[in-house]
């Protein structure tokens, strides 16, 4: 059984899954408007994954005696002016979702709730490569500079993209 306080708090971070899910949704939106088909369906992917890990925390509370709330999302409030601006608050919104997590965490350890606290650890290792994964595709972005044809490669890697920091399967 959940307490009502990690109830509260898995309810939380349901929605700042689903926040994460419209997040990517609109970077791959603009994306696609601006010819950047890579990148595109890169966000359009992520989107999806962090929409999959909403799904894995609603479950999770319905299984183990709560409810989960599935609440509205929040527009995104993005700056669209260019591809690196776009991956500079990918890490930056990461970032938040690994406070986050940790902050869970630390309320199942508080609470005695080793359950959820195993369950978690999922997310802490997911976050510790999307972390990595940004870092690593900002990287890449700063070695092109403005070279036109860096960009062009660099939108057609995207697309099929896979995190080096990925564990192998």
């Amino acid at each position: 059984m959940l307490s009502a306080n990690v109830l509260a708090t898995l309810n939380n971070q349901i929605k700042m899954e689903g926040d994460s899910s419209q997040v990517y949704l609109a970077m791959a939106s603009w994306a696609e408007v601006q010819g950047f088909e890579g990148i595109s369906t890169f966000m359009y992917n992520q989107s999806d994954e962090e929409r999959m890990h909403m799904l894995k925390l609603i479950k999770y509370v319905n299984q183990r005696g709560g409810e989960a709330k599935v609440g509205a999302t929040l527009e995104p409030s993005l700056d669209l002016t260019n591809y690196k601006a776009l991956f500079k608050q990918l890490l930056e919104h990461e970032i938040k979702v690994s406070e986050s997590i940790n902050n869970l965490v630390g309320i199942t350890l508080d609470e005695r709730d080793f359950a959820t606290h195993n369950f978690l650890q999922w997310y802490v290792s997911e976050q510790i490569e999307e972390e990595a994964t940004a870092r690593y595709i900002l990287d890449k972005i700063n070695l092109i500079g403005d070279d036109k044809g860096g960009l062009y490669l660099f939108d057609n890697e995207m697309k099929n993209f896979v995190s080096p920091m990925a564990p192998a399967k």
